[in-house]
């Protein structure tokens, strides 16, 4: 139930046929799968967002921006199988349909709704059918629901992606919940992803806003499929207030306790997008310490866990380090070889400036296993950060040379 664990969060879904009517169908197919969730809060909440850097954007972007600002959110709404972008005029008034169509079987008003959408690009959002699906999901809203809503926006995910988490402000159980969808096209600064964490936290208004960003540099944009950043990505953070505590304040050891566990419900998605990267067959960790400043640090472990070479060659169990060197070297974070040292399952196969005598059987076999650590130690500051990837396999070349079709 996560995204509904909180107290005051309910969820339902449906099944419209999103992407068989994206395609060209004329009816929904039998066992149809749910592509549609809404998301509720019983009473308004303090609210912010991280949203794709790609320059082109999906409708619903815009939408949820400017809905974002009056910071009286109550419900999302999502639809997978079809992106609604690079549809002109007419992707605006189907994004704001969908917000309005729910808003009105809420007792809503259009902006207390934010939207989303993912799938194909380019094809126009099956509004009839999307009416629909939004009537039946609004119908169906359980405390229950969470489950059902992770699956509905699932589009190439093999499973569905959920987190809790459980933190006392003010003397007061404070739950934490989240669900996100992303298996490929992912990559930092936001990937093809949609994450939803919610709370039952009171805070200060604003306070997610200057939070926000935080929590998605140390998860959301730390994790790396295949190096493409959609037009639709979305992280939501959502706090209705329903547990009671007294309201979190900016800068308190309780905004700070707060920040944390978002962080860490963000962080357990962040790791199961790219667990169940298109394709992939092993989780690769990749740590940095010793880093210039935290940021230098995660953009060396960016630049590891996003090169090509890398995670062809862990998908191979080729025992070829240096490929990690190399990418530690074009990452753009400061470096002095001779400080280097890497480390691969607690291998230590660099160190000052050269390779070091370790058993490369040991390596590949490391490299088989379901998760790889990777530890490169830069010595040269505090910084520190951890990034997320997986392998590239002949599989991930199939699923999206086949996408459309």
């Amino acid at each position: 139930m996560a995204v509904t664990f909180p107290r005051g969060w309910r969820a339902g879904s449906a099944a419209c046929g999103i992407k068989a009517f994206t395609a060209g169908a004329s009816a929904i197919p039998s066992g149809q799968k749910d592509d549609l969730a809404v998301v509720f809060s019983d009473r308004p909440c303090d609210a912010a967002g991280v949203f794709t850097t790609n320059k082109v954007k999906s409708a619903t972007i815009v939408i949820d921006q400017l809905h974002l600002r009056q910071n009286r959110v109550q419900a999302v709404v999502i639809n997978s199988g079809n992106a609604n972008a690079c549809t002109g005029a007419q992707g605006y008034k189907d994004a704001l349909q969908m917000a309005k169509l729910t808003a009105d079987r809420l007792d809503l008003d259009p902006p207390q709704v934010v939207v989303s959408s993912t799938g194909v690009i380019g094809r126009y959002l099956p509004m009839d059918a999307v009416k629909t699906g939004i009537a039946a999901a609004c119908a169906s809203l359980t405390e229950a629901g969470g489950e059902g809503a992770a699956k509905a926006i699932m589009t190439t995910d093999t499973v569905p992606k959920q987190s809790t988490g459980v933190v006392q402000i003010g003397g007061v159980e404070v739950r934490v919940g989240g669900m996100c969808k992303g298996s490929g096209m992912i990559h930092p600064n936001m990937a093809t992803m949609l994450a939803y964490v919610t709370s039952d936290a009171a805070v200060e208004p604003g306070f997610l806003s200057q939070i926000v960003k935080r929590v998605a540099d140390g998860s959301f944009n730390q994790v790396t499929v295949d190096g493409d950043s959609s037009t639709n990505d979305s992280f939501l953070v959502l706090a209705n207030g329903a547990a009671g505590n007294p309201p979190v304040a900016a800068g308190t050891p309780e905004a700070e306790a707060l920040e944390a566990a978002l962080l860490a419900v963000a962080r357990d998605l962040a790791r199961q997008i790219a667990r169940d990267g298109e394709g992939a067959t092993r989780l690769i960790t990749v740590g940095v310490s010793g880093g210039a400043s935290s940021e230098e640090a995660r953009m060396a472990a960016r630049a590891v866990a996003s090169s090509s070479l890398v995670k062809t060659a862990i998908h191979g169990g080729d025992p070829n380090w240096g490929r990690i060197v190399c990418a530690l070297g074009y990452s753009g974070a400061e470096l002095a070889i001779d400080r280097l040292e890497l480390s691969i399952a607690g291998l230590t196969v660099f160190s000052r400036g050269a390779g070091q005598p370790v058993d490369l059987d040991a390596v590949r076999a490391a490299f088989e296993q379901p998760e790889i650590l990777i530890h490169a130690e830069l010595g040269l500051g505090e910084g520190s950060a951890e990034a997320w990837g997986c392998d590239l396999s002949e599989e991930y070349v199939r699923i999206n040379a086949d996408y459309t079709t």
